[in-house]
């Protein structure tokens, strides 16, 4: 992790000194609370906020970037108490003029990640229409979403909300608009963009008509197809390809991330396809397969 720049530093040593001598922590306590504030605090770096700028929906953007990891419920509300402790002792040694996380509260639960499918799950998911109904009317549009899914690890929401007219096939990408309304441009595959062509060209012109706009993924009748829809269609294509993990279309942006970063991809360019605000976020990617970690190291290593 890189180093803390100041004052960022000096804030957090006279913090964890103040736990240690005035609140009397333990050791082991003492360490956790430098690790989660160390990442607390090269957050804000990232973010080019001053210890005087930070706002209350800055902690709660970075809350949400830990959300989005998996962490434990335990350590994210570990993380959330380190946070305002820290802001009240700032706030009452006047090294900042207000507390940001005063109206931070705990979340409810944290939510775990999902499964991540390997290669040949994720294989025998695509193929999955073509199983079901290999002439059959849907089939070109959900065999264009599991693939475009797979291909550029969008959240659901961000392919239900994607338009036709943010589709730049010619230059093999997709304008995504994130949380946020954060924009970017996501690469996708090729056979992303041929199934999608073909639903287009042969299934999406006649489900089109005065209530769908310009969206890209229609129902039956021819509005913007609903995330649970799709939410549904992924379960039960799971079944179909015999997958018995719990799966939903997020299995797939982080089989997407996993899959890139096992063949060798820059964190940082994963970072930015997925949309992350911070590399945090993406670093858990990182730990997910350490069974593919110690094959590498077993097959690499002159000693393995």
């Amino acid at each position: 992790m890189p180093e803390l720049k100041e004052p960022f530093h000096t804030l957090l040593e006279s913090f964890l000194n103040h736990l240690s001598v005035e609140r009397n922590f333990s050791p082991n306590t003492r360490d956790a609370y430098r690790n989660d504030l160390c990442r607390y605090f090269q957050f804000m770096q990232e973010q080019k906020r001053t210890i005087d700028a930070i706002e209350t929906r800055d902690i709660r953007r970075f809350i949400a970037e830990l959300h989005e990891t998996g962490l434990a419920a335990s350590t994210l509300g570990r993380n959330i108490s380190a946070i305002r402790t820290l802001h009240r002792f700032l706030l009452g040694e006047q090294s900042t003029q207000t507390n940001p996380a005063e109206t931070v509260l705990q979340p409810k639960q944290a939510k775990n990640l999902p499964d991540v499918l390997s290669v040949d799950e994720v294989l025998k998911l695509l193929d999955a229409p073509l199983i079901k109904e290999p002439q059959g009317k849907f089939m070109l549009r959900d065999k264009a979403i599991l693939e475009f899914l797979y291909a550029s690890g969008v959240r659901v929401s961000e392919l239900t909300e994607l338009q036709q007219q943010n589709l730049y096939f010619e230059a093999g990408f997709v304008r995504i608009f994130g949380k946020g309304s954060k924009e970017r441009l996501v690469p996708v595959g090729r056979s992303a963009m041929e199934w999608i062509t073909r639903y287009r060209n042969e299934l999406r012109i006649g489900l089109s008509g005065k209530n769908s706009h310009d969206a890209l993924f229609l129902n039956a009748r021819g509005k913007k197809l609903s995330r649970m829809a799709v939410y549904n269609m992924v379960r039960e294509y799971a079944a179909i390809a015999g997958i018995r993990k719990d799966i939903s279309p997020h299995t797939l942006r982080h089989s997407f991330a996993t899959h890139l970063l096992e063949g060798g991809a820059d964190l940082r360019a994963v970072q930015e396809m997925l949309g992350h605000t911070s590399i945090l976020a993406t670093q858990i990617y990182t730990h997910i397969d350490r069974s593919f970690i110690r094959e590498v190291h077993k097959t690499f290593h002159p000693r393995g």
